[in-house]
């Protein structure tokens, strides 16, 4: 039976490394699958999901009122393709808006297809993601993977920082960044430069 999976983790954890293999495995196994990511994410530019180590897809773009499932339908009864979708893979799934995510569960309970995103769970200012929150509450399972704070321990905080490295307390939920603007930290880490923002992070 179908499942939707959410797996979170800090920045720079290898979630889109993560996800870029789980979907070669599927492929190398002659199965068909679809990738989709958030527009908001423009920093690999349009239509494209990869990762720090240098693998790369092609994807297709969500935008917050699209009908998500009509489009996985459409692809899986009526393409030009001659197999199904065997699995449905979303990268940055932080940004997905409520509707996307109830989209995707009608992919996994009406089409039987399973769906595997990958994203944050929570913001710089530790306020989860309307993606992530209703992943959390929807999910059939949720695996965490690991990231690593500076000290060695694990990463379960992102903090956003300025040019010069040190903590910014207050913004937007989304700022597109990556090294430049956000640093994975253990909750003791994050905590001491939050209450302490003049310091520059290591």
């Amino acid at each position: 039976m179908a499942k939707l999976y959410f797996h979170y983790a800090s920045m720079n954890a290898g979630k889109s490394a993560r996800l870029l293999t789980d979907a070669y495995n599927y492929q190398e196994r002659g199965m068909r699958i679809l990738m989709y990511k958030p527009a908001i994410d423009t920093r690999e530019g349009k239509q494209s999901i990869s990762s720090r180590i240098g693998l790369e897809a092609t994807c297709t773009m969500i935008t917050p009122d699209m009908d998500l499932y009509y489009d996985v339908h459409n692809n899986h009864f009526y393409s030009d393709s001659e197999k199904l979708v065997s699995c449905v893979f979303v990268d940055e799934a932080q940004f997905l808006s409520r509707k996307n995510v109830m989209d995707l569960c009608r992919v996994v309970d009406e089409l039987d297809i399973p769906v595997m995103t990958y994203g944050l769970r929570t913001d710089f200012q530790l306020n989860l993601f309307e993606g992530s929150y209703m992943l959390l509450a929807l999910a059939d399972e949720i695996r965490e993977l690991r990231g690593l704070c500076h000290c060695g321990k694990k990463a379960t905080t992102v903090a956003r920082i300025d040019a010069n490295g040190k903590f910014v307390a207050n913004g937007d939920q989304i700022e597109i960044g990556a090294e430049d603007k956000y640093v994975s930290l253990c909750r003791k880490h994050y905590l001491q430069l939050k209450n302490n923002p003049d310091t520059v992070e290591a």
